[in-house]
């Protein structure tokens, strides 16, 4: 039986309402990471949204930004992006990356994991369209770092995805952050029974 793949939600560019209940629910059922995306959101405002989950949970939370948060919480990483390209002087702890390139994951070598976007044609940012061939995708087998799928993901893409060396699955525009708690649970549940019964075929 293969592993499931690592499920990682990324959340939208401002934040939501509820935003802390709807992290844990994601987290609850099973969901490897989630990524504090909020480009805009300042440091106090990002304080309170990791202050809104518990503390059991802050390991598997990931920052975008506001880097110097880990000091005050323990957080599962930090997420290198062109906003923020470089980690603290002084940080030891878990990297990833966003990466649009084959030839950018071969620089990445010192990450835990990175993402690969856009794999489909976005669902959360109108204009960013799918920009790898199979061909393009095939050439993972010779990456020696875990890939994360990035970019139109959604349960249904699963199977389509599962010839390729991917390690995990990241979704922003399909996980229906403006929707309820309730709402957000059953996705999660949905995403992970999914994840399982398909590695199982």
């Amino acid at each position: 039986m293969a592993d499931a793949r690592h499920l990682i939600a990324i959340t939208p560019e401002q934040p939501v309402a509820d935003e802390g209940c709807k992290i844990e629910a994601l987290l609850r059922a099973g969901w490897y990471r989630v990524h504090l995306r909020h480009p805009d959101a300042s440091r106090v405002e990002m304080r309170d949204i990791i202050e809104s989950v518990s503390q059991r949970y802050h390991d598997r939370l990931v920052l975008h930004g506001h880097f110097d948060l880990t000091c005050d919480f323990n957080l599962g990483g930090l997420h290198l992006n062109h906003r923020c390209p470089a980690a603290p002087a002084l940080y030891s702890g878990p990297l990833s990356r966003s990466c649009h390139s084959i030839d950018e994951i071969a620089v990445a070598d010192s990450m835990s994991y990175v993402t690969l976007s856009p794999i489909f044609d976005s669902i959360s940012k109108s204009g960013y369209q799918a920009a790898f061939t199979p061909d393009t995708l095939r050439s993972l087998d010779k990456c020696d770092i875990p890939v994360i799928a990035l970019g139109g993901i959604s349960p249904e893409h699963f199977s389509r995805l599962d010839c390729y060396r991917f390690s995990g699955y990241a979704m922003l525009g399909a996980i229906p952050w403006i929707g309820t708690c309730e709402q957000v649970a059953d996705f999660a549940s949905h995403c992970v029974a999914c994840n399982i019964s398909h590695d199982n075929q």
